[in-house]
């Protein structure tokens, strides 16, 4: 019997979620709450989901897990509702969940090595994610996930290959690279690869992968061989969703980002040069401190610039121990309000992004019936039945603001 396990945040917290359920394989009437602390939004629902946990499922022992767990292992440990809290290294350990403590959190910044998690089954997901990094040595000034994942480790190439062949052999069609900070992979291995030659090496040695896609990446970092693959590797999905954070540049200098508001437009330019049919994302602040209308406007205005069309916004929360902070707040106010216009804004890219692809053959993979995405990451709704993790040739019919109608090409 299968631990149950509520997952919060990011594609990383996905792909752990299976290993947690084999890590603690079984433990009986457990129910795991995998949690995220990128905003303090993320820490409520955290919460507020381990409270309904324990007025539906009373007899059921919550374990929670996950870098708010990590970050504030005492706030977690003093809910009546908790039974367990684990930190991020302890919650893949099988050894951990044999014990009895109530609380195991370790300091992860102490851990110096990162082994990948081979996961055979991510349940609801026709695409498997491959955790090849872990952890960040960046420290802008509004992030608390480095005292969630520690310092950057990757997973060694052979190790990431070996995996990635594993998965094709499960019949994955589409592996998607994780990682906290997925373009620093390598800087801690010996001869320091690039992600750049991690993708390169796996499209190689692993030919039954149909379709390879990014996460997430931090421009700046992109090195020379993974700007080659997105020219000349039709595999590598053209779809690339950026650690942008902000259009103004005095806002990222007091993020501590190490970008500027023309490189990420010049990336974008420069990809899609490469690869015209190119789609673009970005993970975008609204409401950082010190924020004024003039700078959010120049956010604003990114979206446009850039040819953003898949935004994550998130309304700025201060999270403790960060410098951002201790920084003149935006009134809250003002911050949602940001928000509100700037997904508004994102919204409208999209719409216009999908009926640029309609009369365009495309290859979907079906997520459900009748369900799938492009390679450009585009949502698309199939006339015809298919079957889940195949992929799909259409011709895309019309477009609707939020996705895209086609039939069999």
């Amino acid at each position: 019997m299968s631990v149950d396990v509520i997952t919060f945040g990011c594609r990383l917290n996905i792909a752990e979620s299976e290993a947690i359920r084999r890590a603690a394989a079984g433990v009986d009437d457990a129910v795991v709450v995998n949690t995220c602390a990128v905003t303090a939004e993320a820490v409520r629902q955290a919460r507020q989901s381990i409270r309904r946990l324990k007025r539906e499922r009373p007899d059921a022992r919550i374990v929670v897990t996950g870098c708010a767990a990590q970050v504030e292992p005492q706030a977690f440990a003093a809910m009546p509702e908790v039974a367990r809290v684990l930190g991020n290294t302890e919650k893949l350990d099988p050894r951990v969940w044999a014990d009895e403590r109530r609380v195991a959190v370790g300091d992860i910044m102490a851990v110096t090595r990162h082994v990948g998690h081979a996961v055979d089954h991510i349940e609801g997901h026709t695409r498997a994610f491959l955790q090849v990094q872990n952890g960040c040595d960046h420290r802008c000034t509004f992030c608390i996930i480095p005292y969630g994942r520690g310092n950057s480790r990757s997973v060694p190439m052979g190790s990431v290959v070996a995996e990635a062949r594993r998965l094709a052999e499960k019949g994955f069609g589409e592996i998607v690279l994780t990682g906290v900070d997925l373009t620093s992979y390598g800087a801690d291995l010996p001869g320091q690869p690039t992600l750049g030659d991690l993708t390169a090496k796996i499209l190689k040695l692993v030919p039954e992968i149909k379709r390879l896609r990014l996460s997430s990446i931090d421009s700046i970092e992109a090195d020379p061989a993974l700007m080659r693959l997105i020219a000349e590797e039709e595999r590598l999905a053209p779809h690339f969703h950026l650690s942008a954070q902000s259009g103004d540049d005095l806002i990222l200098k007091r993020m501590k980002r190490r970008h500027s508001r023309q490189h990420t437009i010049d990336f974008c330019n420069e990809v899609r040069r490469l690869r015209p049919n190119a789609a673009f994302g970005a993970d975008l602040i609204a409401g950082f401190p010190t924020e004024t209308d003039a700078m959010f406007d120049n956010t604003l205005a990114l979206v446009d610039e850039a040819g953003l069309s898949y935004l994550h916004v998130f309304p700025f929360s201060p999270r403790k121990g960060t410098p951002a902070a201790r920084m003149p707040q935006v009134g809250r106010q003002t911050v949602k309000t940001r928000a509100a216009r700037l997904r508004a804004k994102g919204a409208g890219a999209l719409a216009s992004r999908l009926k640029s692809l309609v009369s365009s053959e495309q290859s979907v993979l079906v997520e459900k019936d009748g369900v799938g995405r492009t390679a450009c990451f585009a949502p698309v709704r199939l006339s015809e039945a298919s079957q889940p993790g195949t992929f799909a040739r259409v011709r895309v019919t019309d477009a609707t603001d939020t996705h895209l109608i086609a039939a069999a090409a």
